[in-house]
């Protein structure tokens, strides 16, 4: 199955400078995007040139946030695109794995593929205890919630354009990623957790999980999210 022309990559960035390079050049490399969009999240540093000269084509959110960020970069999408693919810039997510996560959707079993770090192998430090037990944790609460099974909130994943574009995501910041599959769960969508491998990052400093007021922030923002959007059940 060839999905060259139906894929999108879409790569949210800040201060990236060092990794997003290689990054870009490594999801190019496995032959199934049609285009990589590296969106420039109010970088202070040489990411945004260093992205398009790897092969990515960049757009601007100047406005800080991981969600603001992941918004303009479906936004930003070829008309033409079918199947949307999320991961970090910062080099831990293993781009050679993506058919795991864009088959299932092209052979017509599913619309919402999501990898799990916890189940796959993990370079020694590239997750640490909390990463772990908040993955867990929200799905054991989304099993409750909704009947489906996560094990992690793990940014590589891939949906249908058309599915995600339904789902009416709002959450700006470090809650994306958990009010998608929350949302997805509650649309009823078809959705896969596939193991994938994950690696320390390859450059720069972890907005999260670098600091502990990184790791406060993006806490608190994932909490407020489940409790948001749990809540929208009772309505």
């Amino acid at each position: 199955m060839n999905a060259t022309r139906s894929v999108s990559v879409v790569i949210p960035a800040m201060n990236e400078e060092e990794p997003i390079a290689a990054v870009v050049q490594e999801v190019l490399a496995t032959g199934i995007p049609r285009e990589v969009i590296v969106v420039d999240n109010a970088s202070t540093d040489r990411t945004a040139e260093r992205a398009a000269a790897a092969g990515a084509r960049v757009v601007s959110e100047p406005r800080p946030g991981y969600g603001r960020a992941c918004a303009t970069g479906v936004r930003s999408v070829a008309p033409e695109c079918e199947v949307i693919v999320f991961l970090d810039g910062d080099g831990s997510d293993c781009a050679e794995l993506m058919p795991r996560l864009v088959d299932p959707i092209f052979r017509g079993e599913q619309d919402f593929v999501i990898g799990s770090r916890v189940r796959g192998e993990r370079e020694k430090g590239s997750m640490n205890f909390q990463q772990v037990a908040s993955g867990r944790g929200a799905g054991f609460l989304l099993k409750l919630l909704y009947g489906v099974s996560y094990t992690d909130m793990c940014p590589f994943r891939a949906i249908r354009r058309d599915a995600l574009e339904q789902l009416g995501m709002q959450e700006q910041t470090y809650g994306w990623n958990l009010e998608m599959q929350m949302r997805a769960a509650r649309a009823g969508l078809r959705i896969l957790e596939v193991p994938v491998n994950h690696r320390c990052r390859t450059g720069g400093e972890s907005k999260v999980s670098g600091t502990l007021r990184g790791t406060v922030v993006a806490g608190t923002r994932i909490i407020a999210t489940l409790l948001r959007v749990a809540a929208e059940k009772r309505k």
